[in-house]
This record gives structure tokens, C-alpha cells and sequence, in this order.
């Protein structure tokens, strides 16, 4: 058409004016889509903090609680579990497997978690991906630990390095296990989950460091756990355990007879359900994330319409003798409305590169620091309708200067002004 490769030769001989423009406007569509990315993202990974696991069970209290101590390492739990039930629950037919939680010390301010070496093989997360070690192994030995991400990170930790763990959950504490130190036997790949931020021995290295303790307390005159001894101990008690059904089918029915065991007072919480109830509480932040990325293209879309309007008083020469060579209104009109469009078109274009490679850079970074895993993906329908709206948006707004434009008399446009 026409008014397009007028349009055209218009914006080239503006070419830098058009040209920061359009980066103004690449600039709000990157912001965009990455704040949009890691808003989805982060949601997704809040609810995939654990995938795989059919069943959360632990002391009767509420759901929530459960899972913040349990998942998140927040708070604790107001009762353990015994280790009988625990056994006897894990020997249902409907269990294909479970894995022991013990909390309740830490190192340095960082949780640990007593559990055993099935742990590393069934706790999933994101989208049913598994623990991976970037150094070293699984705990082997009775007093091995292995770290997360984080901990190792920030504590400067690796594979051969001897750590005291400490009871209660202070940073610090004068209630030390000083004697039975642990030894780093391996380190995780980051995950973007608590686990990063956890330290794990077997359930057996917990009940042993507790031989001989009570209330928090070392006693006097009792001896503790012997190292050189072959017995390996049994604990007592658990504070959670991770279940998976041979069928998910089954998995209500063992919900119900976990919330209906005589043995002692439990309960059992599906992970994923519990999640979204989780996450609708901070729905907050979601709609902050939205709102900002709403004010990102709403602020470069009014810095179009601005250059626009500015350069417009340039052209009035332009505008007159178009008018004066016969051009229509409706020539006006389009040829206005297209330069915002094409100048919308090339920024989006510009922005979704910019997008892609701000994941690229920034993804390793944000799962280091922040736990966010961003992974590289296409843009959904829903993004594609929302850009696709914007670039109709600014043709729209390419109007405003138009229809000013229009009404500028031929005698302002090709008179000379003093």
C-alpha cells in the first residue's frame, strides 16, 4: 500500500529519533515478558517446591503448618511421629515407597535434616526433576553429611571438610554436638527449593548425636554414643515422613487412614493441593508483579505517543504538502497511525530478543541467589495476544497526533513563521 512505503521512507529519514523510539519500546516489552516470566515461573516453582510425592504426613496439627516445617523448613512441628507408626504405615500395600524426616538442629543458622539415602533418589522438584550432586556422593557413612547449594556456597564447603552441627535452630548456639563431628561426603546442585538451604545426615546420625542428651542438654555422667561402635542406632521418633503411592488412585484412601489412626494423632496432606492454598494467601505479591508489568508498557507506550507529538510540529511542512498535493484524510490518517505501528512492531520484535536474552544471562543467577528457575520456553498465546494488542494500541494512539495533524490549515503548514 501506499501510505506504507511512504510510511516507510518517513521513519528511515528519521531513522534516529525512530530508532530510540523503538528501543524505548523494546525496552517496556523485555521488562514485560521477564517480569511476566518470572512472576509464572516463580508460581510454578512455589508449587513444584516438591513434585512426585503423593503425601506429606505428620503430627495432627493444620495442613499448612505441616507443610511449612516439613517442605519449607519454616516453624516446627508441635509433635513427633514414632518410629513404629512410621514402619507400620510404610509396610501398607498401597506405599511404593517413603522417606523419614527428622528436624529439629542446625549448622550456622541452616537446617539439617535427618533422613535416609532413599531421600536423594525420591524428592523431586519443578517439573519431576531429581537431587543432582556437583560433587561428591550420598551419605555413606554413619556421620556423613551432604549440603545443599546454598549452604555450601555461602559457607565456603566441600567435599572432605569436617562441620559440628548444633542443637535448636539459632545461628548460634551453645548447645554443640562437638563431639561427633560430621564430614562433607557431597554437595547438590542447586534447585530452587529449601533444600539448598539444608544440610543432610541419616536418621541414624541424628539419634546418635542425641545419645546421651535430654531436653536440649547434654547429662553429665552418661555416655554418649560410641563412633567405634558397629550398632547402628534406631531412632525414636521422626518429625515428618514423604509418601508415594503405588497408585494414585489409592492415595485418598491412605489419607484416611493416616487422619483416622488410633496409634497416635496424625495427619496427612496431599503437597500440591496444599501449595495452591498456600500460595493463594500470598496472592499479593502476584498482583504486584502484574500491576508493575502493566505500568511497564502503559510508560512505554506514552513515550511513543510523546515523540509522536513532539516531531509533529518538525512536519507540519510534511503534513501541508500532502494535504496541498491531495492527499485524503484518510492518507493522513494512515500514514501516522502506521509509523506508530511499524515503530511498535520493531519494538516488540526487538523486545522479545532482549527478553530471551535477559533469561539467558540471568537465569543462572536468579537460581543461585533467589531460588527462581527460569527455564527458556516460547512465548504463550496469552503473551502473543498481548503484544499483538499493544502494537494495535499504538496504531491507535498514532491517531491523537493524526487527527491534529489534520485540522493544522494548509497556510500554518506552508507559511513561514517569525
Amino acid at each position: 500500500m501506499f501510505w506504507i512505503e511512504l510510511a516507510l521512507k518517513s521513519l528511515l529519514n528519521r531513522r534516529l529519533t525512530v530508532a530510540l523510539t523503538a528501543l524505548s519500546i523494546a525496552v517496556s516489552v523485555a521488562l514485560f515478558l521477564s517480569i511476566e516470566k518470572i512472576r509464572t515461573e516463580s508460581k510454578d516453582n512455589f508449587s513444584n517446591t516438591l513434585s512426585g510425592t503423593d503425601l506429606v504426613v505428620g503430627a495432627r496439627s493444620g495442613s499448612l503448618n505441616l507443610l511449612l516445617y516439613s517442605v519449607f523448613r519454616i516453624g516446627n512441628a508441635s509433635n513427633n511421629i514414632s518410629w513404629q507408626s512410621y514402619q507400620e504405615l510404610s509396610t501398607d500395600k498401597a506405599v511404593a515407597w517413603s522417606v523419614p524426616i527428622s528436624l529439629g538442629d542446625s549448622h550456622r543458622g541452616y537446617r539439617v535434616i535427618g533422613t535416609s539415602a532413599e531421600y536423594f533418589d525420591r524428592y523431586q522438584f519443578g517439573r519431576d526433576r531429581n537431587l543432582q550432586f556437583v560433587e561428591g556422593k550420598r551419605f555413606e557413612q554413619l556421620f556423613d553429611v551432604v549440603l545443599g547449594s546454598e549452604v555450601a556456597r555461602s559457607l565456603g564447603y566441600a567435599v572432605g571438610d569436617k562441620i559440628v552441627i548444633a542443637h535448636g535452630m539459632g545461628e548460634v548456639s551453645f548447645s554443640q554436638h562437638d563431639d561427633l563431628p560430621f564430614t562433607v561426603s557431597g554437595v547438590l546442585a542447586a534447585t530452587g527449593t529449601p533444600v539448598d538451604r539444608s544440610l543432610h545426615v541419616s536418621t541414624a546420625a541424628i539419634t546418635a548425636i542425641h545419645d546421651g542428651w535430654q531436653n536440649g542438654v547434654k547429662l553429665r555422667g552418661v555416655k554418649g554414643f560410641d563412633p567405634q561402635s558397629q550398632q547402628v542406632p534406631e531412632p525414636e521418633t521422626i518429625t515428618a515422613a514423604l509418601f508415594g503411592m503405588t497408585s494414585r488412585l489409592k492415595t485418598f484412601a491412605f489419607q484416611r487412614k493416616v487422619n483416622e489412626y488410633r496409634s497416635e494423632p496424625l495427619m496427612a496432606i496431599i503437597p500440591g493441593a496444599t501449595l495452591q492454598e498456600l500460595w493463594s494467601m500470598l496472592s499479593v505479591l502476584e498482583n504486584t508483579l502484574m500491576a508493575i508489568s502493566a505500568l511497564v508498557v502503559i510508560s512505554g507506550l506514552l513515550g511513543l505517543l510523546t515523540v509522536i507529538l513532539a516531531g509533529l510540529n518538525e512536519r507540519r511542512r510534511e503534513m501541508a504538502l500532502l494535504r496541498a498535493l491531495g492527499a485524503p484524510a484518510k492518507h493522513v490518517f494512515s500514514l501516522l497511525c502506521g509509523e506508530a505501528a511499524l515503530i511498535a512492531l520493531a519494538g516488540v520484535a526487538v523486545g522479545v530478543c532482549l527478553h530471551y536474552g535477559l533469561i539467558l544471562a540471568l537465569a543462572p543467577y536468579l537460581l543461585e541467589r533467589f531460588g527462581v528457575l527460569l527455564h527458556i520456553s516460547l512465548l504463550e498465546p496469552r503473551l502473543l495476544a498481548w503484544l499483538a494488542f499493544l502494537v494495535v494500541i499504538a496504531a491507535f494512539l498514532g491517531a491523537i497526533p493524526a487527527f491534529r495533524a489534520y485540522r493544522q490549515t494548509l497556510s500554518d503548514g506552508l507559511s513561514l513563521r517569525t
